[in-house]
């Protein structure tokens, strides 16, 4: 018998296993939550009564800070949000979809886009939606995104 047959972790270093497992900043052998679809991501206080509630160029500037981890682009010119609507109260829906169901990120980056439009002056509580339908294409991107990723 040789020391592989003995070894359990396939040959990688305890070390390496440990930072897989805690989600290293180089990538992970371990698969994130998954997301289903219509699962919901919630952030964000309500606005108090009279309080001015931000435009919509603002949120999408909100939307413009989160990025795909695996893509050097924003998810609003990547084509990742569907819809982004404020209701009277002050409260924003967002509908989204990620580029696959099986993205490394898929369970976290809801949350995180609440997060994002919830920090924006003038927002209220934020919901958003995950979506599977319509499937995300790279049709859905913008120019910007198109050109920043050679993609003509």
């Amino acid at each position: 018998m040789d020391d592989r047959d003995q070894n359990t972790t396939g040959g990688l270093s305890e070390d390496l296993l440990t930072q897989a497992s805690m989600g290293h900043p180089y990538g992970s052998f371990m698969p994130g939550p998954s997301a289903e679809e219509g699962m919901q991501a919630k952030a964000g206080e309500k606005l108090a009564d009279g309080e001015e509630k931000a435009d919509h160029e603002a949120m999408l500037d909100g939307l413009r800070t989160v990025y795909d981890p695996e893509i050097p682009v924003n998810i609003y010119d990547l084509g990742l949000i569907y819809e982004c609507e404020m209701d009277e109260a002050g409260d924003v829906a967002v509908t989204m979809t990620l580029t696959a169901p099986a993205c490394p990120v898929a369970g976290e980056m809801p949350g995180q886009v609440a997060q994002a439009v919830a920090n924006v002056a003038g927002v209220g509580e934020v919901t958003v939606t995950l979506t599977w339908e319509p499937a995300w294409t790279p049709d859905r991107m913008s120019d910007d995104a198109k050109m920043a990723l050679d993609y003509f």
